[in-house]
């Protein structure tokens, strides 16, 4: 150390702290402030994409609760809609049941009164087939008894005795 103190010059200490102030002059106006400027920018560009990240991983949370509570709102708007249709459902063959049912009876109650018609037209063609028949043999009997005189007289003579007079 003793050798560089004893080699010390002032004038050469001058110029070399001259030169330092000449680059650091220099470097602060040409070089520092863009490079101080870019990093600034960037430093500035980070927080506000650290920004836009947290802004948007906010809205990804609101609208995944908003999604959320749609989906929940839709299952139970479905339930309900589920539960209205199968009431509905209900309803309609019930009612389809009792309209089936008196359909039913309305149409077995007209059954039984075309049966009955049916039955007494019959029982009436049945007594009118028997009448007519009756009087053909009657007329047949009379016919064939009446043929012969004696035999009238006799059957006139049967029926007077029978015949009681007051």
């Amino acid at each position: 150390m003793d050798a560089l103190i004893n080699q010390f010059s002032y004038g050469l200490f001058f110029w070399q702290l001259i030169i330092l102030l000449i680059v650091i002059f220099i470097l602060g106006k040409f070089a520092w402030k863009p490079i101080v400027n870019a990093l600034e920018e960037r430093e500035k560009g980070i927080s506000d994409a650290l920004a836009s990240a947290e802004k948007a991983k906010l809205e990804m949370a609101r609208l995944t609760n908003e999604n959320e509570s749609l989906l929940k709102q839709a299952r139970e708007e479905r339930d309900i809609i589920l539960k209205e249709a199968k009431e509905l459902k209900d309803k309609i063959v019930a009612e389809a049941k009792e309209a089936a049912q008196t359909e039913g009876g309305k149409i077995i109650e007209q059954a039984k009164r075309e049966i009955e018609d049916q039955k007494q037209k019959a029982l009436a063609e049945v007594k009118n087939q028997v009448s007519a028949l009756s009087l053909d043999i009657a007329r047949k009997v009379l016919s064939k008894e009446f043929e012969d005189q004696n035999k009238q007289e006799a059957l006139v003579s049967d029926l007077l005795k029978d015949v009681k007079l007051n």
